[in-house]
């Protein structure tokens, strides 16, 4: 887990960063996160478990291990990404290590939405492309550049078009993904909404 770790709020306009490529289809957020951790209080320290069976089985030599991807914040994967349980310990997860973005092939839907929630943009991309990024990752450090305005994704080597849906696209945009964010911003009109209420007029002058 990188030490400091800010969670993002409002805007999401660009993503930088080195990445870091987990080769398999059907990847479950058992193994993400396997249940044991989820009797956190919170999600603090879930970084440090991210993978945690499948990186003792490697002994050192699971990618989330290797010294030469210390620091990464795009994680590069394939299809089906992230199916199995809705929990949201997965993202949290992947997001208190270090990711900012994911781009693969697919993903499973309540994760994809979980990752939209807490500020992760996931994209998409063809399979060969796919397989072209990791095979090219593998063989040497790899930084790419995301512009969420138009959505495409560049490195000192590479270009492509990205592909995300264009309601998550807006909501990064925006801003609207961050829940919090967007209601102490409009703390305004829930004072209004709430003095325009006649039960509770009637509460507050009665008590």
């Amino acid at each position: 887990m990188k030490s400091g770790f800010t969670a993002p709020i409002g805007k999401i306009t660009q993503i930088q960063g080195k990445c870091i490529s987990l080769i398999g289809d059907d990847i479950d957020t058992d193994r993400i996160i396997p249940a044991r951790f989820l009797k956190c209080v919170n999600f603090d320290s879930l970084g440090n478990s991210v993978f945690e069976d499948d990186r003792k089985t490697l002994n050192g030599k699971h990618p989330f291990d290797l010294e030469v991807n210390k620091g990464s914040s795009i994680l590069i994967v394939n299809s089906n990404f992230g199916c199995g349980s809705s929990r949201e310990h997965a993202p949290q997860a992947l997001m208190r290590w270090g990711i900012k973005a994911i781009i693969g092939e697919s993903f499973a839907e309540i994760f994809y939405s979980n990752c939209i929630a807490i500020g992760i943009p996931c994209f998409t991309l063809p399979k060969k492309s796919i397989k072209d990024i990791q095979q090219y990752n593998n063989n040497k450090t790899f930084f790419l550049e995301i512009n969420l305005k138009n959505s495409i994704g560049k490195s000192k080597d590479l270009i492509f078009n990205l592909n995300i849906q264009q309601s998550s696209r807006k909501m990064f945009l925006s801003g609207e993904w961050d829940a919090t964010s967007t209601l102490l911003e409009n703390e305004h009109l829930i004072d209004n909404k709430f003095n325009d209420l006649p039960y509770l007029k009637f509460t507050s002058n009665y008590f």
